[in-house]
């Protein structure tokens, strides 16, 4: 917990509570008790009572910093919700030092196509058609890691810079912040094999928005950063109406 009792004491707006919200505990005989809720479910009857005993003072469910690395904080929390209950809530936070991270929309050439990747993702194990996209360097701000993913991923420049806003991408479990770009670009070059970008494609945005109304494009950053350059009128008069008359 000293690890965890720094964070609070160094980032208190990561454990600011509100009224009527899920509450942090910091009482020590309450957080035991939120432990003890979250233990392993076990069967009845005395032996059972014993066991459920005995894994408890033996091997409490763990709380504070469960992991940490340069890209995210697993935090678990001791903390009663609005109905009174105690228990253990995870959450991930972004390192305290780091910057936002960027979802990218590359518009390549006069026609202002949308660059799409074929990306091998590890959590789903599965291809997903995506914009660019990466974490934020501490430090750094949005068109520095704008260009720097953009080099990384297809080794294109970015000749304009659009904010379209930010987003959380899952309130639920995530405290990141990502800031949504979009950027035109001239060309696109050799792709980062090693991040598992298997190809790059360039349609437009109709056939963007197509692949996500038909289920092709499922990532929900990509969609997001495609709705806002809507919203933001990058899309010409043509492509609203789809290209017919």
């Amino acid at each position: 917990m000293n690890r965890y009792e720094a964070l609070r004491r160094d980032n208190p707006e990561w454990f600011r509570d509100a009224p009527g919200g899920i509450e942090i505990l910091t009482d020590p005989a309450l957080i035991r008790r939120a432990r003890r809720s979250a233990a392993p479910r076990v069967r009845r009857g005395p032996a059972g009572s014993l066991w459920a005993r005995l894994r408890s003072a033996l091997r409490p469910v763990p709380v504070g910093v469960v992991s940490a690395n340069r890209y995210l904080w697993y935090l678990r929390d001791p903390v009663r919700f609005p109905d009174g209950r105690l228990g253990l809530y995870d959450r991930l936070m972004p390192p305290p030092d780091s910057s936002p991270g960027v979802v990218v929309l590359p518009l390549l050439g006069d026609e202002a196509k949308v660059v799409l990747l074929e990306h091998h993702r590890h959590a789903t194990r599965g291809l997903h058609w995506e914009v660019v996209r990466g974490f934020g360097d501490p430090g750094a701000t949005g068109e520095q890691n704008v260009a720097r993913e953009l080099a990384e991923e297809i080794s294109a420049h970015p000749t304009t810079v659009v904010p379209l806003g930010e987003l959380h991408p899952d309130t639920g479990l995530c405290a990141h912040r990502v800031e949504l770009y979009a950027t035109r670009v001239e060309a696109v070059g050799a792709l980062d094999e090693g991040e598992a970008i298997h190809r790059a494609v360039a349609v437009s945005p109709a056939e963007a928005e197509a692949m996500v109304a038909d289920g092709r494009i499922t990532d929900g950053f990509t969609i997001a950063v495609l709705y806002r350059a809507r919203l933001a009128g990058l899309f010409s008069p043509t492509e609203e109406s789809g290209g017919t008359d």
